[in-house]
């Protein structure tokens, strides 16, 4: 009969079992998705992800500009589109190099702090048995008092000190490791920021034009262009703001020195009260800032039709980027030379007026360029159209510009220019007259709200703290050994026995030109002066032949 051996399977008899693939998968995917390298990697691909929106025009910026561009590339503008690089910061690619980089970073982060807690927490390691094995190795006069003189030292130089009977060891430049943390932390909050002011931001550009008649109020449709995050909807803070005043002070030169503007603010229905605002100090107002960029000139014309009904109108002009501020605008009258019997208006009657206007204009022709951006002498050139302007066909167009299409297929006819001075009026071939009654200042302003603003302040401060401790600490240890000496000993021996030598050893944990500097100067605070034990090297061995 065969016996049965029934005894339990010890564990190296033990089959091994089989580890699952997809949970092999997901951790192996995990190490390299939280390892330093990946992160740098995403670091660089987000970097390169943001070029298109560097260059390219974005259409929750500037549409006008993304439509010119499909007229200027109209075969390579589609493709772009279709991949979102019009929407470079919102598209799919660029959310997916974001998420990947925040998740990285938390993965880098979290082992890390987690030892260096335990590492801050813990004691220094025990003194080496082989000091002399060491970069930095010396040997000096013990002070009074032994290791505890030798621990006394170490703390005054900010140390972390350990004793160990008649052994000290010391540790310092935890900060480097603090630095990193700090800094890779920072960059986490600087996405988290980025993000907040995605999602909750929004900011919008308006001109607005002085006068009690050009109030301007925040809802998303008096804004030119705006852009709102997608949790912001359209509840925008309350307020509405009246334009006073505007002070513009420019050199010599032309080069502007000072903007103020005087605002009169209504803030959710509360008591209008007035604020000031320039450049350099926005207008803080209860979720939003008020910004302001830049300003202009809106010459004020009123225009008299053929049945003596008259429209005035105050027409921002745009600057053409000279010096002397010399703008361009359109005053457009499409409501002009209405039956007042019948209330019908003739769409071929309307008026409108091309102007180029000068704040200071040269004292002799050409009349194209202002010389100074203040008004000393200003003037106003207008080219009068009549016809159909075009603007019940539903066709988008600006403000600031004829439709030179109209004026192309005939339904638009020049009918006459002139130069006027303030308070000159010009009549028409029909009758009509068009005066100038002279301008009113406009500014040009950005209103934003971003939440993560503050985040990304601190964290910007957090980057820089964290990289100057992760460049300049350094990790550095000492060690210290009182040596026993022998009864009578030539090297100071007390006659009956003890420790009259201090055996000191120091490790750069890493590359640490002015270690051995910094060494020098600790040996000799130990020793307390500088005796030739601190050059010979055979003084440890000598002490050990002496106690044995």
């Amino acid at each position: 009969m065969t016996a049965v051996d029934d005894r339990p399977a010890t564990p190296a008899e033990a089959p091994r079992r089989r580890p699952n693939p997809l949970l092999a998968l997901l951790r192996n995917s995990w190490r390299q998705l939280t390892s330093m390298r990946t992160a740098l990697v995403l670091l660089f691909l987000l970097a390169i992800a943001a070029i298109p929106g560097s260059v390219l025009p974005q259409r929750g910026v500037n549409p006008e500009d993304v439509r010119d561009f499909y007229t200027a590339n109209p075969d390579l503008a589609p493709v772009l589109d279709r991949i979102g690089a019009f929407e470079a910061f919102s598209s799919v690619w660029f959310s997916a190099i974001y998420l990947l980089l925040f998740t990285s970073l938390i993965g880098c982060i979290t082992p890390r702090l987690r030892d260096h807690v335990r590492a801050l927490r813990a004691r220094p390691p025990a003194v080496p048995k082989r000091l002399e094995r060491l970069p930095q190795h010396a040997v000096v006069p013990a002070p009074e008092g032994g290791a505890a003189a030798v621990a006394e030292t170490l703390r005054r130089r900010r140390w972390r000190v350990a004793v160990h009977g008649d052994e000290v060891s010391a540790e310092k430049g935890y900060l480097k490791e603090t630095g990193n943390l700090i800094f890779h932390s920072s960059m986490v909050l600087v996405l988290v920021g980025v993000a907040l002011g995605s999602w909750y931001g929004w900011h919008g550009n308006r001109l607005l034009v002085a006068g009690a008649d050009q109030v301007f109020c925040n809802t998303r449709q008096q804004y030119a262009e705006a852009r709102l995050g997608p949790r912001v909807g359209d509840n925008l803070p309350r307020f509405c703001m009246q334009l006073d005043e505007f002070d513009a002070r420019f050199l010599e030169t032309g080069q502007p020195a000072f903007y103020n503007a005087k605002v009169t603010v209504d803030e959710d229905g509360g008591a209008p009260r007035a604020e000031e605002f320039s450049v350099n100090s926005p207008l803080r107002l209860d979720g939003a800032n008020v910004y302001l960029l830049g300003h202009g000139y809106a010459p004020v014309i009123r225009y008299t039709d053929r049945f003596g009904r008259s429209q005035t109108s105050a027409v921002p002009f745009l600057s053409t980027g000279d010096i002397g501020l010399t703008s361009e605008g359109l005053a457009a009258f499409p409501d002009a030379n209405v039956d007042p019997e019948t209330g019908e208006r003739n769409p071929d009657l309307q008026m409108a007026f091309d102007g180029l206007y000068l704040p200071t204009a040269p004292q002799d022709p050409p009349f194209d360029r202002s010389e100074y951006p203040t008004e000393r002498n200003p003037l106003l050139g207008l080219i009068a159209y009549r016809g159909n302007l075009g603007l019940d066909g539903g066709i988008p167009g600006s403000v600031y510009q004829l439709d030179q299409r109209q004026v192309r297929n005939g339904r638009l006819t020049e009918i006459g220019a002139r130069e006027l001075r303030t308070g000159e009026s010009w009549t028409l071939d029909d009758g009509t007259t068009v005066e100038f009654l002279g301008t009113r200042p406009f500014i040009t302003l950005s209103v934003r709200h971003d939440p993560g603003m503050t985040l990304l302040l601190v964290s910007s401060i957090g980057l820089v703290l964290g990289l100057m401790g992760s460049l300049f600490v350094r990790r550095r240890r000492v060690f210290v050994r009182l040596l026993p000496t022998a009864p009578g000993d030539p090297d100071g021996g007390s006659p009956t026995g003890g420790s009259s030598l201090v055996e000191v050893a120091g490790l750069p944990r890493t590359e640490h030109p002015g270690f051995a500097a910094e060494f020098a100067q600790l040996v000799a605070a130990i020793g307390g002066r500088s005796g030739d034990a601190g050059t010979d090297p055979d003084a440890p061995a000598r002490a050990r032949e002496g106690a044995e």
